[in-house]
């Protein structure tokens, strides 16, 4: 199977390379769903509300800490950047190689990835669920 994949050198010109080619496509659509799990996390644990702290008076801070809320939604933002990049990439080489192959393996390993990664949360997350890559 002779095939061009996004790039002008990632051609295969046997079938083991156009096996691996598949499997690579596999990996990285499962790595886009645990990419999403991660910043999905992120942005549960940036947006959980801690109530205010007891305590009052002199001692109480104007501004509580919230170092760790910052962190989440940093690596939260971080995420979807990255995250966006590679379903933009998994959508135009599925689309635009024009190669069956190519498309089934990209959509069996986001089926797959989200059967590992974000089948188990138990619709928390169900409100920014996108079938899209």
């Amino acid at each position: 199977m002779y095939a061009t994949i996004l790039f002008d050198f990632w051609k295969t010109d046997s079938w083991l390379s156009y096996i691996l080619t598949l499997l690579a496509c596999f990996v990285f659509a499962a790595f886009y769903q645990y990419l999403e799990n991660r910043r999905l996390q992120f942005k549960s644990l940036s947006s959980t509300r801690h109530p205010p702290s007891p305590r009052t008076g002199v001692s109480a801070p104007l501004i509580p800490k919230s170092s760790t809320r910052s962190a989440a939604k940093a690596a939260s933002v971080v995420f979807f950047g990255v995250n966006a990049a590679i379903g933009y990439l998994l959508m135009m080489l599925a689309a635009m190689s024009f190669n069956g192959g190519v498309f089934i393996a990209i959509a069996v390993g986001l089926t797959v990835g989200y059967l590992v990664f974000r089948s188990d949360d138990d619709g928390v997350n169900a409100a920014v669920e996108n079938p899209c890559a």
